[in-house]
């Protein structure tokens, strides 16, 4: 073999070699990839089990109590439970009972002595009454009474002119019918619409409450009295308030599941929405507003609020980047959720979410500083997560711009290093603590959009809290019959959300709505007047349910 052909072979032997050596860097690479995709598919797998045993056999609330449990072996020697400052809770004085019914009307009922026992025992003397003596008190409840109004018109006759055959007539004016052709009443109405959207009992309860008390009334009649006099009476105020929030600076907005059975193009078991938004802390009336839409888009907040340009607290949901000319503010209580999710089981038992609301005095969380390897991470992001809630609750009584004032002085400097701490982390792709960074990461902007208004809050509890009110009710009605239906609750549960905010007798208003607007609904200061912040309608619906002196025949005019 000659040297030329030996060089060759020795050629096609090390490009062989080097093919087979650059193969094997290949493979090992890509086994190195599977087994971290294997590591990251085995923690998630390990997280979504926890997940279900706790849904199934645990406590599904995110809220937990500060009863410390044992925290097993592992665990105890690596790792130490962020210490906080001792604290001394402050026990609420029990409620006296002129606090608690002193709005009630009293009745009080004089115990006599029976007629045969009113002398004296010694000399047989008439004994005279001194002053009563208190003995206890009790609360009595009438329940509801269903009667038959029936209206019987009186006809005056002239006796002179009946001589020449030439009658004379006059009669009384009878008030027109809510509903034409029905037996349906301002009262009745109002009773149904309160018991369906503030107290939470479907029509088909409803119905058999009604049998209970006399009055055989079908569900269907009962949800068609709702339907039409929401569509009829309660939309024009349910605009007009539209219009009021379209005007304010800072609105709140959510929005939950909710199903319709018979929509077009829709089948039954196919998912709508119920959208809420509120108003903010402006210190103006409070606005509650409910919008049913069939899906989920962007589309449909961008309708509702367009005219709106302000701040728009939300969640991190992607269709709010829809809504033009707003400035977006995330939800805090979001990403200290996500944090609280990355959280294992034993640690949850031991954390408390701190509530800005709550009337319970809370430690301040302290921030670990030092050995950090000795806490798990997401115990360290809900700490800095509970330390910016504390801090709003303590700033929670100032005007706007004081609060905006100490937010920038104390809240800003735990923002920055929290966003320090987010960014060291390297967490395993896919993880619930991946996601909870991911997530505080990707809206890390909007999270802190409410440092620049005072009346922006940290959280967007104002309008989740808004969706729990409609859950409630869903939970117990299950689903909507009809588009009209679902359009009907939402103008109602509006009213009657917007009336609690505004501290009305929720019945009364309502109630009160039926008896004028029928006269007023075309009329813009007529509607002004019957809105839940007005001067009438605070002197009509703040105290007590009266249907016996404010009727359809004797109600106080409205001013207009």
């Amino acid at each position: 073999m000659s040297a030329h052909e030996e060089n060759e072979l020795l050629k096609m032997i090390i490009e062989t070699q080097a093919s087979r050596i650059k193969d094997q860097e290949e493979t090992i690479k890509e086994l190195r990839t599977m087994i971290d995709e294997l590591r990251s598919l085995k923690v998630n797998l390990e997280e979504t089990l926890d997940e279900f045993r706790r849904q199934f056999f645990g406590v599904k609330s995110e809220k937990t109590s500060n009863t410390k449990e044992t925290i097993s072996e592992d665990h105890s020697e690596n790792k130490e439970p962020i210490k906080v400052k001792s604290y001394t809770r402050e026990r609420k004085p029990k409620a006296t009972r002129d606090e608690l019914y002193g709005n009630l009307p009293v009745k009080e009922i004089l115990c006599l002595v029976p007629e045969n026992e009113r002398f004296c025992d010694w000399c047989n003397s008439e004994m005279v009454s001194m002053k009563p003596t208190f003995v206890r008190e009790e609360i009595r409840i009438t329940p509801a009474v269903v009667e038959r109004i029936r209206y019987m018109q009186e006809v005056l006759v002239c006796p002179e002119c009946k001589k020449d055959h030439d009658g004379s007539f006059k009669k009384g004016a009878v008030p027109s019918a809510l509903i034409p052709h029905s037996p349906a009443s301002a009262s009745a109405v109002a009773f149904v619409m309160f018991s369906k959207c503030f107290m939470g009992l479907p029509y088909y309860r409803q119905e058999s409450a009604f049998s209970q008390l006399g009055a055989k009334i079908p569900r269907e009649t009962l949800a068609n009295w709702c339907i039409k006099v929401a569509e009829k009476y309660l939309l024009p105020i349910y605009e007009r308030i539209h219009a009021e929030l379209l005007m304010r600076e800072v609105i709140h907005a959510d929005e939950t599941t909710c199903q319709v059975l018979r929509e077009e193009g829709k089948t039954p078991q196919s998912t709508s929405y119920m959208w809420i938004y509120t108003s903010g802390t402006d210190g103006l009336p409070g606005i509650v507003m409910y919008e049913y839409q069939p899906g989920r888009g962007g589309i449909h907040p961008q309708e509702f609020l367009a005219g709106f340009h302000g701040l728009l607290q939300c969640d991190g949901y992607q269709g709010y980047n829809k809504v033009v000319d707003v400035l977006l503010a995330c939800c805090m209580a979001h990403c200290r959720r996500k944090f609280f999710e990355a959280l294992p089981a034993e640690r949850k038992k031991t954390m408390k979410l701190l509530d800005i609301n709550s009337p319970i005095a809370i430690r301040e969380p302290e921030i670990p500083q030092k050995d950090l390897d000795k806490y798990i991470p997401a115990e360290i992001g809900l700490a800095y997560c509970n330390k910016l809630f504390y801090l709003e609750r303590e700033f929670k009584d100032l005007d706007p711009e004081d609060r905006k004032a100490k937010r920038l002085e104390q809240e800003v400097p735990v923002w920055d290093n929290f966003w320090k701490w987010v960014d060291s982390l390297n967490t395993t792709n896919g993880s619930k603590l991946s996601k909870a960074v991911n997530y505080a990461q990707n809206h890390r902007d909007s999270l802190c959009t409410y440092l620049q208004d005072g009346r922006c809050e940290l959280s967007n509890n104002a309008a989740e809290r808004m969706a729990k009110s409609y859950a409630i009710g869903r939970k117990a009605s299950l689903f909507h019959a009809s588009v009209a239906g679902a359009n009907a609750s939402a103008i109602i549960y509006s009213l009657v959300e917007t009336a609690k905010a505004n501290n009305l007798n929720v019945f009364q208003y309502i109630y009160t709505l039926l008896l004028y607007m029928p006269g007023h609904k075309n009329g813009s200061e007529g509607i002004e007047q019957l809105l839940p912040w007005s001067d009438f309608i605070k002197e009509h619906c703040s105290g007590l349910i009266d249907v016996e002196t404010i009727t359809v025949e004797e109600h106080p005019a409205l001013t207009v």
